[in-house]
């Protein structure tokens, strides 16, 4: 290999280098950053929950609701099957 073609490829081999590092570290948002600001002030909350989610009474009908579950854990009797028929033409003998 001329010495020349030997120092070109040291040459580009170097400015390629270089460009790595400076890749790694850009200032762009992209799809994969997060929003670490809000992620952080989630973490160091002191009590996360919702005051509303303590709320237990649900506002419903019991007697509703017992039918609803009693219609799930038994299902209806399945209905009469109806008879299809499908026409299918008498084959020619031979």
């Amino acid at each position: 290999m001329p010495r020349s073609s030997t120092l070109s490829l040291i040459a580009i081999a170097g400015l390629l280098s270089g460009c790595a590092d400076y890749l790694n570290r850009y200032d762009t948002v992209t799809l994969a950053t997060g929003d670490t600001q809000k992620h952080n002030m989630l973490l160091q909350t002191a009590d996360p929950f919702n005051p509303a989610a303590r709320n237990n009474r649900i506002p419903t009908s019991g007697a509703r609701t017992d039918t609803v579950m009693k219609r799930y854990l038994i299902p209806p009797p399945p209905t009469a099957s109806q008879n299809v028929t499908i026409n299918v033409g008498a084959g020619s003998g031979s």
